[in-house]
């Protein structure tokens, strides 16, 4: 494809009559026409590397205007991750039809999921991106990275058109809007779960943290899309805001929960596999039996039913999909039953807020003891550690603080600052040590919370050249505690 007409599909300004074979962000990943990204990082210039991508056959960098670049078409731009973003859009054709995304600090990935699972249910080619990786009609490829970069992402896309996949959801991180990950492709529908304290070691403070997610609704949806928001009774105020900058761009509006105008939520029991929801839209009230448990999976399930409606689907099937949702991986997921019969359940909640959703979708399930067990990771943002702790020992009978991903700091550093939040509260730095603790102790009316990782199946020590991933998955290794415990081993 020529770049001049990659240009003028773009609107930049660039005449150039030369080939481009790809795109890439890597210098160790350009080839002869390719079209290379040379971005200003935290911790990388992407401009030092801007020789070695023409050496290896860059026919075009896109960088400031006063970056250096000698040997390839300079496209200059301000913004150049914007710009890059727009380009590579042009490029990476066809792309699914129906594509939806899904920001907040928590709930994204389970949100993005029961999306895929609603239309899979009522017969569509679905997929979705994000946390858990590429989960297609056929499987799971993972990418490390709730939103991937904007090449991969858009390859993604691309990829998936080509294997007849129609609808995509994807997950639309603080982090990757910021950097322009999301770009180029027409979103119909955007879905807001909550806001909570979360990278503050990225973002500024709360309010540029909220601008980054915003950008999904002011800039990068299509002019016509809907914008479906969780309205929930205790909600602070920031999901209104999103209404508001929804308004500003004069998108569709669907507010849903317990205070939501087009979908909303009249009542909700636990009962033993789940929970009874009774909820309004379009003047009717429907009694559905939602098979997982928490009032939060119920705000994931509600908004995930709003945005498939949103992207055309039929009101029956998308509620008869609600009633037959399956667990997200690592998202209050019941990984065994401790032989003392105490399940036992894993969740990857890692902050304050997700983890005081977790413990409150399991209170209803309690006659003995909730035992928490979970930690904090390294290099991620230290305020939210002492709250962490707070939020733990207000509502578990049992506290153990432990390591999470400890990454560059000392763990002891790290698990100090969770338990000034949680001071009765029992220490045991060694994951394992910590989940066969847990289970060890819990009887048969206790239940045992195990969070921070979720799905992951790693647990990162170090940091740079001296990193290292360990396998760790909590699910496995809880398995692993309990049949040890049945053999006694302990």
């Amino acid at each position: 494809m020529k770049l001049s007409k990659l240009c003028a599909a773009a609107g930049i300004a660039c005449d150039a009559d030369v080939n481009v074979t790809g795109f890439a962000i890597d210098n160790r990943k350009v080839a002869p026409g390719t079209v290379f990204g040379a971005f200003q990082g935290a911790q990388v210039n992407g401009e030092d590397f801007i020789p070695a991508a023409i050496e290896s056959g860059a026919v075009a960098i896109v960088a400031r205007p006063e970056a250096v670049v000698n040997g390839a078409i300079h496209i200059a731009d301000d913004t150049p991750r914007r710009a890059f973003a727009a380009l590579a859009a042009r490029y990476f054709t066809p792309v699914p039809q129906h594509i939806v995304a899904v920001t907040g600090t928590n709930g994204k990935t389970s949100t993005v999921e029961m999306t895929r699972q609603i239309w899979r249910m009522a017969g569509e080619r679905a997929a979705s991106i994000g946390t858990l990786g590429v989960t297609t009609p056929d499987g799971s490829v993972s990418t490390g990275l709730t939103t991937p970069d904007i090449v991969t992402f858009l390859s993604n896309l691309s990829g998936l058109a080509r294997e007849g996949v129609t609808h995509v959801a994807f997950e639309a991180s603080s982090h990757g809007l910021s950097q322009f990950r999301n770009e180029g492709v027409s979103v119909e529908a955007a879905g807001f779960t909550n806001f909570s304290r979360d990278h503050l070691d990225y973002h500024a403070d709360m309010e540029d943290y909220f601008a980054a997610k915003m950008r999904l609704f002011d800039e990068v949806v299509a002019d016509d899309a809907t914008a479906v928001v969780w309205m929930g009774s205790g909600d602070s105020g920031w999901n209104a805001r999103v209404v508001q900058h929804a308004k500003a761009r004069d998108l569709k509006i669907m507010t849903v929960g317990e205070q939501g105008e087009n979908i909303r939520l009249t009542k909700r029991e636990p009962t033993q596999l789940g929970q009874s929801l009774s909820v309004e839209h379009e003047g009717k009230s429907r009694t559905i039996n939602l098979p997982l448990i928490g009032a939060y999976q119920v705000s994931n399930a509600l908004t995930a039913a709003g945005l498939a409606l949103a992207s055309g689907l039929d009101a029956g099937l998308v509620w008869d999909a609600v009633a037959r949702l399956q667990p997200v991986r690592g998202r209050l997921e019941r990984a065994v039953i401790a032989p003392s019969g105490a399940p036992v359940y894993v969740d990857y909640a890692h902050t304050a807020d997700a983890l005081e959703a977790a413990i409150q979708a399991l209170e209803p399930h309690v006659s003995g003891r909730l035992i928490t067990v979970f930690g904090a990771g390294g290099d991620r943002d230290h305020g939210k550690r002492a709250p962490m702790g707070e939020a733990a020992a207000k509502a578990s009978h049992v506290v153990i603080v432990t390591d999470d991903n400890p990454r560059g700091e000392d763990p002891a550093d790290i698990r100090r600052q969770v338990l000034e939040g949680a001071p009765q509260a029992r220490e045991i730095g060694d994951r394992r040590e910590a989940i066969l603790a847990a289970i060890a102790e819990a009887g048969a009316d206790d239940i045992v919370l195990i969070a921070g990782k979720g799905h992951e199946t790693g647990q990162i020590i170090g940091s740079g050249e001296n990193m290292r991933v360990l396998p760790f998955d909590d699910v496995e290794v809880a398995r692993e505690c309990a049949a040890q415990i049945a053999r006694g081993d302990a």
